[in-house]
């Protein structure tokens, strides 16, 4: 689909697809976003949960539906014409069913803030981020968190992690730092990094957190021993993974600190705009078995 992509790297902004389930308003990157079509008949899923609608064909690739209303519950609007937002992302095909569409909002990530603490039961821990738009509350869904509630196997896979002995030369007392807003997959990589042997692990809910944490020793002459290495998400709020990495890259001692990327939104554009500002190198989700390696390979004594 359209839209008016981002060229410049690091600026913290993104492009919000906002869209709505029955009257409340919600949002998703549309850098998640494949296309969105009119709703079509889908074929049931025998056994599957309630969520998933089932399956549709469009242009030979097989996609599975996951209606929101029912993940959210919120009834769907009598009499109105819904619509499919189709996405990619976690190396998984999904629709999502929606009520209608708004369009697309330009807007920095610094003005999204955190869920609060307390939420209704059918937002308990499924938003990462709330947007104020022209006096609109948009609330950003963990997607990620969602589809792994309706499919175990929609998680992390740690499949080709390496096997690696104490007496390797890895420096298992590096200081690693991660940022990652969503609750669910922070806890999933630092347990991750943690199993793989790193011992010295901080993780922060944003961008912004992360940059606070690591800037305080810019003045610090053994960074490395400080900061040993930074695993950030790309989309979160106050401060997203692109613009961490490029103040990180731009002070002249933090710049020594190594940064991968590790987001669901790894693609071939992506993946340029991470070179562009740095990234050391980037992995896409939920593959962490490739960059618990590259870990245990940049981390040597």
């Amino acid at each position: 689909m359209e839209s008016n992509i981002l060229l410049e790297s690091g600026t913290n902004e993104l492009e919000l697809l906002e869209f709505f389930v029955g009257d409340k308003d919600y949002g998703i990157n549309i850098a998640k976003v494949s296309e969105i079509m009119a709703y079509r008949p889908i074929t049931p899923i025998p056994a599957a949960p309630p969520e998933i609608e089932g399956l549709f064909m469009p242009r030979d690739k097989i996609i599975t539906v996951v209606d929101l209303h029912k993940v959210l519950g919120i009834p769907i609007p009598e009499n109105t014409t819904t619509l499919l937002i189709v996405c990619e992302f976690n190396g998984l095909d999904i629709a999502f069913h929606v009520s209608s569409v708004k369009g697309i909002q330009r807007i920095n990530w610094g003005n999204i803030e955190k869920p609060p603490t307390v939420a209704n039961n059918s937002q308990r821990g499924i938003a990462t981020g709330i947007a104020k738009i022209d006096g609109r509350i948009i609330i950003i869904l963990d997607f990620e968190k969602i589809i792994s509630d309706l499919n175990c196997s929609a998680t992390l896979d740690m499949t080709g992690v390496d096997r690696i002995e104490r007496e390797d030369e890895t420096n298992y007392d590096a200081k690693i730092v991660i940022a990652e807003d969503s609750p669910f997959l922070n806890k999933l990589i630092v347990d991750a990094v943690t199993n793989a042997g790193f011992h010295n692990v901080t993780s922060f809910a944003n961008g912004k957190e992360a940059w606070d944490y690591v800037s305080a020793f810019e003045n610090e002459s053994d960074i490395i021993d400080k900061v040993s290495l930074v695993i950030s998400d790309i989309e979160m709020p106050q401060m997203d993974g692109h613009r961490l990495t490029k103040l990180i890259k731009s002070d002249p001692n933090l710049k020594r600190i190594p940064v991968f990327l590790f987001s669901s939104l790894i693609d071939e554009r992506m993946r340029l705009k991470g070179m562009s500002v740095g990234a050391d190198d980037q992995f896409s989700k939920p593959q962490i078995g490739n960059l618990i390696n590259a870990m245990l390979r940049r981390l040597r004594k």
